[in-house]
């Protein structure tokens, strides 16, 4: 939890030869400008998968209340930890385009919430391997619901009765299912706008030199 309370960072589920692991995603920007590193001793199909990640976010900056100036402003390094342990595969797409998404909506990562999932540009959710490793390494961290492609949820049957009953799993289709499920819910903005009154000019009527010395003539009339 004190790691996923800051924007950007999310929980990813990966299979390893040891079997499962929890894979955080960190993301942060800087000012600059169309920039994009990852970094962490990770393989081509993960460095695809990053940006492709960025790539969809960026196509749907608009529905994700994303301002499209932030990318020509900033530059974005993502980063996953543990770099002495060389990582690949495609299984943290949703992982990273979440990651993404939190940084820069500044919508943090909803407590005990792992994910893992293929993407494509189109923002697919496409299936998995290594469930059952993913879903015990889950539990075994203290996670308390997993989201996984629709496409794998019969691969659920594989997983132990009591660790199935004791978690909630969420079955994404789109990368859309996965943010809303994923991350907390966005903040509406308060406009604040300031009421003023206007107050009525009063018009003083202009003196003349002489009303101001206080000598006023009287005017003479004409009989």
């Amino acid at each position: 939890n004190k790691r996923t309370s800051i924007p950007g960072v999310v929980p990813g589920l990966a299979w390893t030869s040891f079997g499962g692991d929890i894979l955080f995603i960190e993301s942060t920007a800087m000012p600059g400008g169309r920039g994009f590193q990852v970094t962490g001793s990770i393989g081509n199909v993960m460095q695809e998968s990053a940006r492709a990640a960025l790539s969809y976010v960026r196509s749907r900056a608009a529905s994700l209340s994303i301002p499209q100036e932030f990318f020509e402003k900033f530059d974005i390094h993502m980063h996953i930890p543990s770099g002495a342990q060389p990582k690949d595969g495609p299984s943290a797409g949703v992982t990273m385009a979440t990651s993404l998404v939190s940084l820069i909506t500044g919508r943090k990562a909803r407590p005990q919430v792992g994910m893992t999932g293929e993407i494509t540009l189109r923002g697919q959710v496409l299936a998995i391997g290594g469930v059952k490793e993913k879903v015990l390494a889950a539990h075994r961290n203290g996670l308390t619901t997993v989201i996984l492609p629709k496409r794998n949820e019969q691969d659920l049957d594989d997983v132990p009765d009591e660790i199935r009953q004791s978690m909630k799993f969420i079955f994404a289709e789109s990368v859309e299912d996965v943010i809303n499920a994923a991350l907390e819910k966005a903040k509406p903005i308060k406009k604040l706008i300031k009421k003023t009154t206007k107050k009525p000019i009063k018009k003083n009527p202009i003196k003349t030199k002489a009303q101001k010395n206080g000598k006023v003539k009287g005017v003479a009339r004409r009989g």
